[in-house]
Parts: structure tokens; C-alpha cells; sequence
């Protein structure tokens, strides 16, 4: 598997624009896109610190899973994505090897990305991502 390297660390928030506030004002961070993921019910914005990023992520349906994150957890931490080459190959190799995955197919994501995720039960409790992007 040919891992690139930390694509971004997701952050569940209840309001989108009171989170930016924070990164703005307090950082000097500025999102670089905000984007509606219709699929996974989230509104998203992306913020670059250094060569990595920070996704924020806003329910925008009760039924969403990061409104249920939200629900169960409070705001934090959701997720690490880490970058691959070959989503589909990432993906047959950790189930080759006994890896229980939450997606077995890729969807799409963000900024025109293909995710799947790992479940926490195999990672020792860390949601991951797999992320593909074609240009970046």
C-alpha cells in the first residue's frame, strides 16, 4: 500500500460558521473552500496548515453521521484521512488482511476526492479515511 501521507484531520462541528470564527480570528486561518457533500449530509470547509488540512464538518441533516457523532461524542476529533495512490488497491489489501472496513467501494468526497473508511475496531478506536485525489 502506498500511503503519501496525512491528507487531513476532520473535525465535527454543530455551526460551521461560529468553527471558521475561531480559525479566523484566533489563527489567522482562512478556509480555502466550502463545499455542501450532498452523499455523507455535511457542509465542509477546508483550512491549509502547511501541507496538511483541516476539514470542519457541519451536519446538515439530523440523520447524518456526523450529526450523530455530534449527538453521542460532542464536537471534536472525527477523523484522520490518510492519502493513497490506489483507493481500490488500499482497499483490497486491507481486507486481504482481515481489516474491517465500513466502505469495501469507494464514494466520493470533498473537493472531487474518493473516501472509504476503516472502522475504529481495527484501528484501536481512530476513524480512518482512505483518500484518493487525482490532482493535489
Amino acid at each position: 500500500m502506498n500511503l503519501k501521507k496525512i491528507d487531513h484531520i476532520g473535525i465535527a462541528v454543530a455551526n460551521l460558521q461560529e468553527a471558521l470564527s475561531f480559525w479566523e480570528t484566533s489563527l489567522g486561518i482562512e478556509p480555502h473552500g466550502i463545499e455542501d457533500v450532498a452523499e455523507r449530509k455535511v457542509r465542509t470547509a477546508f483550512l491549509s496548515v502547511g501541507d496538511t488540512e483541516i476539514e470542519l464538518l457541519e451536519p446538515t441533516s439530523a440523520d447524518s453521521s456526523i450529526a450523530k457523532f455530534i449527538e453521542k461524542r460532542g464536537e471534536g476529533l472525527n477523523h484522520i484521512a490518510i492519502r493513497v495512490d490506489d483507493i481500490e488497491a488500499a482497499l483490497a489489501e486491507l481486507k486481504a488482511k482481515g481489516i474491517q472496513l465500513i466502505d469495501e467501494t469507494p464514494r466520493n468526497g470533498a473537493g472531487g476526492s474518493r473516501i472509504a473508511f476503516v472502522h475504529p475496531k481495527s484501528t484501536h478506536g481512530v476513524l480512518l479515511e482512505l483518500c484518493e485525489r487525482k490532482q493535489k
